[in-house]
């Protein structure tokens, strides 16, 4: 006779401590190789650049949303809302699989090998193929996810504006890169939890926490994620992929892993993925970071000068050089920097756009318009955190910030 197997298990995360496995069903899906794919997969793509730390994955960051979660319905329930067994595991699973579907390097993959299709899209693919083949397990999770269960608040534990997702990329982003200011009180957060009118949202005692998590999440955007020298080097990645592409359309044999190889030779449409099982879904499932570094490695050696020059620099970490700046930048800049690369690496006009980089970039902590921090005051009112709050810095972190940028190589300045 098989002995049964122990499925509540515990992690050790180096953040949180310990982490339960309470359901089986979760030991399960972490078991699935669709997950165990998340483990070749940096949370942050291109910020070891910066921070030789940030090499932590988007397997780290599932398993400490979904503690973060656990930690918060168990709160919900202290408080008297009725939540049942069988919508705990709902979210629970729902949290573990938002991140499913992200590939490597997701955002550049996205634009470049498989325009249009993004990786929203395909977790809930992702999430439809697992059910089929656990027997419709996730049909609440699934439901939960895409805000169809009519407990509204189940859903924003998942995805809004203070969800257990960003709580736990904050303060695992600030652990393994060493950025201090992206330190939260997530715990005190999570204890400020209710709901009101089928609405997640904070107790007034505990504004001046969501106050810090909004600074916080501010400072991690432009400390790290969007960090001038981040931002160059997943440019480059970007212009890696693109140039690639057009390589391999134009015929040439690239070195490339056979997943990979897939997305370079093929024009790859999004209703291709329409089913769970199809060859492009499952072609994507098979690549991972080590997909994509392996080939860069290969082609610092290719004939083509562009694409050796920008692998070379990802490799050798030779990024180019990047100037911010408030405002846009100006045309005949711009077609200086171009004059001084083309001079320098005797390309084609085309071929500059591969060289020099400008773009713009935004970011904002606080996003009114895709739903509010509602406090909850003890008369039963509630105030959207930007007005209810005596900081002034609140209502203009929900103001964009935008930044523009040129990039090109050094040897050109």
């Amino acid at each position: 006779m098989q002995t049964p197997i122990n499925k509540r298990k515990i992690f050790n995360d180096p953040v949180y401590g310990f982490i339960t496995i309470r359901h089986e069903v979760i030991y399960d899906l972490i078991e699935h190789r669709y997950f165990q794919r998340l483990r070749r997969i940096k949370q942050l793509g291109m910020s070891h650049y910066v921070y030789p730390g940030a090499y932590h994955t988007r397997f780290h960051h599932a398993l400490g949303a979904l503690h973060l979660t656990q930690l918060a319905l168990d709160e919900l329930c202290a408080k008297g809302h009725d939540i049942t067994a069988e919508e705990q595991e709902a979210v629970c699973i729902g949290i573990l699989l938002h991140d499913i579907g992200h590939g490597p390097f997701s955002h550049a993959l996205e634009r470049c090998l498989a325009p249009g299709i993004s990786h929203e899209f395909l977790s809930e693919l992702i999430m439809d193929s697992l059910n089929t083949e656990f027997k419709g397990k996730l049909t609440l999770a699934i439901e939960i996810f895409q805000g169809k269960y009519h407990k509204q608040f189940l859903q924003k534990l998942i995805s809004s504006q203070l969800d257990m997702d960003r709580l736990d990329y904050l303060v695992r982003d600030s652990f393994y890169t060493g950025v201090q200011e992206g330190s939260i009180g997530f715990d005190r957060i999570i204890k400020m939890l209710e709901v009101k009118n089928d609405e997640l949202v904070i107790e007034a005692k505990g504004i001046y926490s969501v106050e810090k998590f909004l600074v916080a999440r501010r400072l991690m955007y432009w400390q790290v994620y969007l960090h001038k020298t981040v931002l160059c080097a997943e440019q480059m990645m970007v212009k890696v992929l693109l140039r690639a592409k057009e390589l391999a359309v134009a015929g040439a044999d690239l070195f490339a892993t056979p997943s990979f190889r897939y997305f370079l030779y093929t024009d790859v449409q999004r209703e291709e993925f329409d089913s769970p099982y199809s060859d492009a879904l499952e072609q994507y499932l098979r690549m991972d970071d080590n997909d994509i570094m392996a080939s860069v490695k290969q082609w610092v050696y290719h004939d083509d000068v562009v694409l050796r020059r920008l692998c070379k620099g990802l490799v050798e970490r030779k990024l180019y050089r990047v100037e911010l700046f408030n405002e846009p930048i100006s045309d005949l800049h711009v077609m200086e920097l171009r004059e001084k690369a083309q001079k320098q690496f005797a390309v084609s006009d085309h071929e500059l756009d591969y060289l020099v980089l400008q773009g713009s970039t935004s970011n904002s902590a606080y996003n009114m318009d895709k739903g509010n921090i509602n406090i909850l005051f003890k008369d039963g009112t509630l105030k959207d955190v930007a007005k209810a709050s005596d900081q002034l810095n609140i209502q203009y972190l929900s103001t964009p910030v935008v930044k523009y940028y040129v990039c090109y190589p050094k040897e050109s300045n």
